[in-house]
């Protein structure tokens, strides 16, 4: 059997698909949603998520609290997603249930209005947890994009052009372009099943990385120019200042933090950007898989993946800082 017959046909944690497979059969209509400040696994598993329902014959309303970077604008269908700080907005009744994917609570969403409703849970984190009424997480997921894949694969339905895409979209960003541990031989297996179905990996990979406004590259100096080194860490900074100086917005911060990890001889690495109008920094950890950075981020409140995580910290910047790099000396 070839690798790409494998993906196509094995079903993974068959159970916990056939429960999602259930509850979606038996609701009309789902809203669907992931966390805020979205990435490309984020819009991407939820765009081809509300196809996947589509087909099954359901209402599928995308709903996100905060707006789409502009480099994950160009993926199929996104147009369909909704930007507004209340669920209720969508669905006054409070009735429909909500579809949470990559989110560890409602919380995470930023969203107001899904406290009453059922809800089902499709996440890949560390920090995952089962809230829901259904759950399935699978840490060993190099994305809910792929998670996605197998639940389309599961319900019979066509996996099309426009939802090849999505996922693919999806497992690219979230691999760190297949250089993160959770990349195997199985990811490589599912992109080429995703090509064969209509996914343009150089277009979605142009569309990503090579469309970036000039205020990202501007503040990317800036934040280069901050760099320090210490030992095996790497950490760099910016101010809401230095944002406002060329006119950056938050998603200008998107992978600044890939170019510390990769300096030779770091370990781990981390950005803080500081947030406007609050004394605090949002942090971005990497690791090359020495330190567990998800586990350093739940200390903060964050979480993520060992390699890859996020959480808040309160400033000011120099105690940011020293808050952070204690932990990552430490290693948790």
């Amino acid at each position: 059997m070839t690798p790409k017959t494998q993906i196509l046909e094995v079903q993974p944690h068959a159970a916990r698909i056939d429960d999602l497979l259930a509850a979606f059969r038996s609701h009309p209509r789902f809203l669907l949603t992931s966390h805020t400040r979205p990435d490309g696994d984020a819009i991407g598993s939820v765009l081809a998520l509300a196809e996947v329902l589509d087909q099954l014959g359901c209402q599928a309303d995308v709903v996100f609290a905060d707006p789409i970077p502009t480099t994950y604008l160009t993926l199929p269908n996104v147009d369909r997603i909704r930007h507004t700080p209340s669920a209720t907005d969508i669905d006054p009744s409070g009735n429909t249930p909500a579809i949470l994917l990559e989110c560890d609570g409602i919380a995470r969403t930023g969203l107001l209005g899904l406290e009453d409703r059922t809800l089902i849970n499709i996440d890949h984190h560390a920090s995952g947890r089962p809230f829901a009424s259904v759950n399935w997480i699978d840490e060993n997921a190099c994305a809910v994009a792929a998670m996605v894949y197998h639940i389309a694969v599961a319900a019979n339905v066509d996996i099309t052009p426009s939802m090849a895409t999505c996922i693919y979209a999806g497992v690219l960003s979230d691999t760190g372009s297949f250089t993160y541990s959770s990349t195997t031989a199985d990811t490589f297996a599912l992109v080429q099943a995703l090509a064969d179905r209509g996914a343009n990996p150089s277009q979605i990979a142009r569309d990503i990385y090579h469309s970036n406004p000039a205020s990202k590259i501007r503040l990317l100096g800036i934040a280069l120019s901050n760099l320090q080194c210490s030992d095996d860490i790497a950490w760099t900074w910016v101010t809401s200042e230095d944002m406002d100086s060329v006119g950056a917005v938050a998603e200008d911060c998107e992978g600044v933090v890939n170019y510390l990890i990769s300096i030779a001889g770091v370990e781990s690495a981390v950005f803080l950007r500081e947030v406007p109008d609050v004394s605090q920094f949002r942090l971005s950890i990497r690791s090359k898989g020495k330190t567990d950075v998800a586990k350093i981020a739940e200390h903060f409140g964050g979480g993520g993946h060992r390699s890859a995580s996020g959480c808040t910290l309160d400033g000011p910047l120099d105690i940011a800082i020293d808050q952070i790099l204690t932990q990552l000396r430490a290693g948790l």
